[in-house]
């Protein structure tokens, strides 16, 4: 890994990507008016993730949908949406970033109705598999938007907290809504929710979000690196997924893991080789993105697993409703929020190191707070300070974290990595999940006297602590990732992009 480059000072004069033509104070008002847009279509695409979870048992009866199929409900989904980031990330550089926007929400928007309408589980699974293309489409190309639309560096600090803070909620407003729609309407309001959500957000992009000028593009897209990268990301995801259920020992578990790294080895070689790579190693290769790229990967593993061992904590052994369950986990979103806005306020003073230090301390510890439930917990005394702790760390971290993998990263470059920050997010979440499920489900197998209630609740309560201790755990590696690879001081980041595209 190298140093951060040197800014060039003579590129901030350029003019062949700058469109001034709405150029003025009304633009000032209007690019947060398009931050609106902008964090409604990506908070569409978080809670897309974690608002079908409490529905899903609804949808496998009348769908009729066996047990071993059920999780494509969710692995069809979170399979594209990973593996194609990267891909819409370049697409968002070379075909403009606001028409990806676009077409990402109304290929969600229609996506997302083919799904709650689904008539049986193929349908269910391939309406799941679109949204999972399309916002792989939509959310490289809503956070580039945030990196060309807000070149000052306070006033993208606190876009980008907004953005963080949709974000780190999105998976609990999730759960909210999900339960909410589920218990008073169908499970398929959860997904044609979506759609006109979708159309308002592309009504108000088509009017607020400003017209940015596509990068220029000297050759192809890279399209063998896109394939394998695909491959080898939906391969790794499907691996981890297939040892949450057959073990790591399965035949299909390792063969499936050895071939995502094998791919992953086979896509690096072609990006040092292509002319036109999908993913410039520069991006990922200075140590300070390397190490943010590095922590968004990390932080999402105790994160997920939180929202998924807690509903059932919820539901399960607390015996709440699916509105309950989701109204317990409402302090996460507020909580992330306010942490976000402290870090965009703090950001400037002491730089993004020290927040993400602390951001990662504090989450380390509100997860081994977590970890310590047992029969007599109750959610006011042992799981709502805990739950604070997580949300307002995560806050500090998820700002700070984006402001490092996106800082002086060329225009011509910021899609794809935007597109990273999501990738790894997603590939991170869903690894790490079946990760914590395998080691949850094999604790719990353990377990003496399961069929007795007693014990049965007392296992439960048991393996969920065992995966708070391990988020805990992966919660510190990110703080030690923060020690040694975030070298940005905080007179680093008056310097933001060296090729900043200023749209009007």
């Amino acid at each position: 890994m190298t140093s951060p480059p040197e800014v060039d000072n003579t590129e901030l004069d350029r003019t062949d990507l700058v469109d001034t033509t709405q150029a003025g104070t009304s633009t000032s008002n209007r690019k947060w008016w398009a931050l609106g847009v902008i964090a409604l279509a990506q908070l569409m695409v978080v809670l897309d993730a974690t608002i079908i979870t409490i529905a899903l048992p609804f949808a496998q009866t009348d769908l009729e949908i066996s047990d071993a199929n059920r999780q494509w409900a969710l692995t069809a989904y979170t399979l594209l949406f990973g593996g194609l980031l990267l891909l819409g990330g370049r697409m968002a550089d070379y075909l403009g970033r606001r028409k990806m926007f676009l077409i990402g929400l109304a290929g969600f928007a229609l996506s997302s109705a083919a799904a709650g309408f689904a008539w049986n589980g193929a349908s269910f699974f391939a309406g799941r598999a679109l949204q999972g293309v399309f916002a792989a489409m939509l959310a490289p190309a809503a956070l580039s938007l945030i990196t060309v639309t807000f070149v000052e560096q306070k006033e993208r600090a606190r876009a980008l907290a907004v953005y963080a803070g949709v974000s780190g909620g999105g998976a609990a407003i999730g759960l909210i809504a999900g339960g909410a729609l589920t218990e008073f309407f169908s499970w398929r309001w959860t997904l044609l929710i979506n759609t006109p959500i979708a159309l308002v957000a592309a009504i108000g992009g088509l009017f607020l979000v400003v017209k940015d000028k596509p990068s220029a593009r000297t050759g192809g897209y890279d399209l063998p690196g896109a394939v394998t990268v695909t491959a080898a990301l939906v391969s790794l995801v499907y691996g981890f997924t297939k040892a949450a259920e057959s073990g790591w020992g399965a035949a299909s578990t390792v063969s499936l893991l050895i071939a995502g790294v094998v791919l992953l080895a086979v896509f690096i070689a072609i990006e040092m080789r292509v002319s036109n790579p999908l993913l410039p190693l520069r991006i990922p290769g200075e140590i300070n993105r390397g190490g943010a790229f590095l922590i968004s990967f990390i932080v999402p593993i105790p994160m997920f697993a939180m929202f998924l061992f807690l509903s059932y904590y919820f539901q399960k052994t607390l015996g709440e409703t699916p509105l309950r369950t989701g109204v317990l986990f409402l302090p996460f979103p507020i909580f992330i929020v306010i942490g976000a806005g402290v870090a965009s306020s703090l950001l400037p003073r002491f730089g993004p190191r020290a927040l993400l230090v602390g951001g990662s301390g504090l989450a380390t510890a509100g997860l081994l707070y977590l970890a310590q439930l047992d029969v007599d917990s109750t959610w006011l005394v042992d799981v709502l300070p805990a739950m604070i702790l997580i949300a307002a760390g995560m806050g500090l971290v998820f700002v700070s974290m984006q402001t490092v993998a996106l800082h002086r990263v060329d225009a011509d470059d910021s899609g794809v990595a935007s597109a990273l920050v999501n990738t790894t997010q997603q590939i991170g979440g869903s690894i790490g999940l079946a990760l914590l499920s395998t080691i949850v489900a094999q604790v719990f197998a353990g377990r003496p006297n399961t069929d007795t209630p007693a014990g049965l609740k007392e296992a439960d309560i048991f393996s969920y602590d065992v995966a708070f201790y391990s988020g805990a755990g992966f919660m510190a590696v990110a703080l030690v990732v923060a020690l040694f690879t975030i070298r940005m001081r905080k007179e680093d980041l008056a310097d933001e992009s060296p090729d900043p595209l200023l749209v009007g």
